[in-house]
């Protein structure tokens, strides 16, 4: 870690700020079976993929995504956006000591307004909220990542990146930035190659566990 240089703390959003991947499991595993029968198990391969993405590759008739479009924002303006446990302390306390938070995630600024309409405060929460409308390439790609440091001017050194999906982990770590796994949409042992470190939830993890993370 660079002394006397920004340090910021960059995070996924479903799955690692709000615990929502099990409402997405349940959307897109009904929407696949209804579109997509012929791939089962498709609707994995969506976590950490922005919305372009998936349309691109998987739904390429435009009257399905206009309709597929249409039920996925009536959808998230429905859903319940609960913080992962001790997410939003964490935030707090990284905020009160100077530390800089983004939001990087593949979901759209119409979600993003749909998750602002239930919290509000994630404005005072975040320095800066990056939707996938500013990155050319969809997680794996580190692009987002990269982004997140550039715009606070941060050494990637200075950077954490938290994640929970693997195209998110994967993103995070070939960026080059230090990468929390949240063991929160899937295990422990599965998530454990692809990250720096795991934890279950927030629970118990403060700034001073962060700073001394950056700093081995």
């Amino acid at each position: 870690m660079i002394k006397n240089k920004p340090i910021a703390a960059l995070f996924d959003l479903d799955g690692v700020i709000f615990d929502t991947e099990p409402q997405y499991s349940e959307f897109w595993g009904s929407e696949c079976a209804k579109y997509r029968p012929d791939l089962p198990g498709l609707a994995h391969a969506f976590k950490g993929q922005t919305l372009k993405y998936i349309f691109d590759t998987y739904f390429t008739n435009p009257e399905d995504q206009r309709q597929l479009t249409e039920d996925l924002n009536l959808f998230e303006a429905q859903m319940r956006y609960e913080y992962v446990p001790g997410s939003y302390e964490l935030i707090q306390e990284m905020r009160a000591h100077g530390i800089k938070t983004a939001v990087v995630t593949s979901s759209d600024v119409n979600k993003m307004n749909s998750v602002k309409r239930v919290h509000p405060e994630l404005e005072q929460l975040f320095d800066r909220i990056l939707t996938a409308e500013l990155f050319s390439a969809s997680k794996p790609n580190p692009d987002c990542y990269l982004l997140g440091a550039r715009v606070f001017d941060a050494p990637l050194e200075n950077c954490m990146v938290f994640e929970d999906s693997f195209n998110g982990l994967k993103a995070g770590t070939s960026s080059g930035i230090f990468t929390m796994g949240l063991a929160t949409t899937n295990s422990r042992e599965a998530i454990a190659p692809c990250c720096n470190h795991v934890l279950d939830d927030f629970t118990g993890f403060h700034v001073q566990d962060f700073l001394d993370l950056l700093s081995k």
